[in-house]
């Protein structure tokens, strides 16, 4: 993802809810082996995103905006569901009979949760300067790279769950993803 000069980790956010809201649509409308593509990509970026997001994010808000800590643990909530039912869903397979209309309730809760989470941002642009939320930026990238790349919701949802269970998860989902990717490549 290019990082333009100015963004903040507020702008990379909402970049990533955009890209996020479009595929679901894609995967939604792909069939065969391009739905199932879609689909591990979408995977990978709602592994990625909310554990930043967890990791980064939802601990500043906590301090940051009103309500911080009610506004949070909904949040958290939320991410727990989606990461059960997108679990649920990556087990289950894109060929699935009931895959589809799974995904249009995964699809449909965590948007609403995007939603809920931009009402919250202009929060954090009042009580945050504009180079904090810059800087921001880099330390979501870094959680990225950290990242699991599919859910593991026994794992937890805090920060301080992330931040011990995330590194070692995600050097196996990545291993993981290379013998498949490797796997698909040449079979």
């Amino acid at each position: 993802m290019a990082r333009k000069q100015q963004q903040d980790v507020v702008d990379l956010l909402v970049e990533q809810h955009e890209m996020i809201r479009s595929l679901f649509f894609r995967v939604s409308d792909a069939k065969g082996a391009s739905k199932r593509e879609l689909f591990q990509d979408l995977v990978r970026l709602l592994a990625v995103h909310e554990t930043a997001e967890e990791e980064v994010v939802h601990p500043i808000a906590c301090r940051e905006i009103a309500n911080g800590e009610r506004v949070v643990k909904a949040r958290l909530k939320e991410e727990a569901d989606a990461k059960t039912r997108l679990a649920e869903l990556y087990e289950l397979g894109v060929d699935h009979p009931q895959f589809d209309a799974k995904l249009e309730t995964l699809a449909n809760g965590v948007l609403k949760h995007a939603d809920e989470e931009e009402i919250e941002f202009p929060g954090l642009r009042e009580r945050m300067s504009p180079e904090e939320l810059r800087k921001l930026v880099g330390v979501l990238e870094t959680a990225e790279a950290t990242a699991p790349t599919r859910p593991h919701p026994a794992a937890g949802e805090s920060a301080a769950a992330n931040t011990l269970a995330g590194p070692p998860i995600a050097v196996f989902d990545r291993v993981r993803d290379r013998i498949r990717d490797w796997t698909e490549d040449n079979t």
